[in-house]
Formats: structure tokens, sequence, C-alpha cells
């Protein structure tokens, strides 16, 4: 117990700068401190957890910007497992939530469209990771959620389910973008472009030597 104990208070006392770096292939002691870190108990120390992981900028229409590492993955699974009053999470459902997302960072990019818009759908915006060389890294793929309503606001990320707008105005939405995370270095620098076409509509910088 005491050994789980010091798992827990040293996992949380990380707080918002991990000295570890992005874990794209997490072993069994990573897997053991997200699913403590996400089992906590205490709601302030998950909300610290959550805070380098969830980049704002005021660069219209983007809100913010969630990044899902592996390890993060793992403590969200946990958390959500937690708040259903679920039983201990075990390492067995943390291997079963990354089976078909390995080396997956997923980045949410949140959004808030100008009240007088007209659109009914989220536009068709693209996203790019722009590295340090200069070399531009494309997703997976994209999905894009919208919201007809207010948001309801979280610590941590939260993806919507799909939404029935009835010809209502889309007043934002979520654009999921999968990236392939053994394209980067652990403590790299990089950029989150949004493009709009051709047009740059928004360019967020991510330092994942903060996030693990």
């Amino acid at each position: 117990m005491k050994r789980l104990a010091a798992i827990v208070v040293g996992s949380l006392a990380w707080g918002a700068a991990s000295p570890h770096a992005v874990q794209i292939e997490l072993d069994r002691r990573a897997v053991e401190e997200a699913i403590y870190i996400g089992q906590s108990r205490i709601e302030s120390e998950r909300t610290r957890f959550h805070a380098p992981y969830r980049v704002r900028t005021a660069q219209p229409p983007i809100d913010w910007i969630d990044v899902i590492t592996p390890f993060h993955r793992v403590e969200l699974a946990a958390e959500n497992n937690a708040r259903r009053g679920g039983r201990m999470f075990s390492q067995q459902e943390a291997i079963a939530v990354m089976k078909d997302v390995v080396n997956q960072i997923d980045l949410l990019i949140e959004m808030s469209f100008h009240p007088l818009n007209t659109f009914v759908a989220v536009p068709l915006y693209q996203v790019q990771i722009l590295l340090p060389d200069g070399r531009r890294v494309e997703p997976k793929r994209i999905e894009r959620f919208p919201r007809f309503g207010p948001r309801a606001e979280s610590s941590g990320p939260a993806l919507p389910g799909p939404q029935i707008g009835g010809g209502q105005t889309v007043v934002g939405g979520t654009i999921l973008a999968p990236m392939d995370g053994s394209a980067f270095d652990p403590n790299q620098r990089l950029d989150v472009v949004v493009l709009d076409g051709k047009a740059e509509l928004a360019r967020v910088a991510l330092d994942l030597g903060k996030m693990r």
C-alpha cells in the first residue's frame, strides 16, 4: 500500500510539467501511474493534471486544443470509469483502451463560431502539424462534430457524440485529428495549423515536453 501511495503522490505532484515528456509506448509502470491519477478522488489534482494538455488560443474561431497522448488516454479511461462508479480499472482494461490506437496522439480542436454565422455543419477546415524543420504532417483522418447549443465546460477533453441540429445554426464544434505519435520527438515543440482552404486560420504552439 505504501508503494501504491507513493506512486499516486509522485504522479499527482508531477503537475503542470512532466520531466518524462510524451511517452508514445507505455511500460507497465506508466500504465499504473495513469490509472492511479484517473482514479484519484481529489478533483483539483485531476484538474491540475489535465492543464498541460489543454492549449488555449486567442485565434477565433479556435478556443483551445486538447491533446490526448497514450498516457493521457489511459488516465481518461480510468477517470471515466471512476466517475461511473466502476470497479478498480485494470491493466487489461488499459491495454484494451490502447489496442486500436497504438502510438496515436489525438488533437481535439474546440471552436466557437460568430453568432451571426450561417453554418449548418462544421466547415471543412483542415489540420496540419508543422515540424521545426519545416515539414508538415497530415493527420490520419479528420472528423467534425457540430455543436448547436451551449458547451458543457470540463477540465479535460470531452468528445461530443453525433448531434441533430434540426435546421439550427451551428454555434461551434470540435475537430478530431488523430496523429501518428511516432513521427514526433517526445520533447518536440510543434505548431498545429488550422487551414480554411489554403488560408491559415490559426497556428497554435504545442510543447510535447510539458505533456506525457
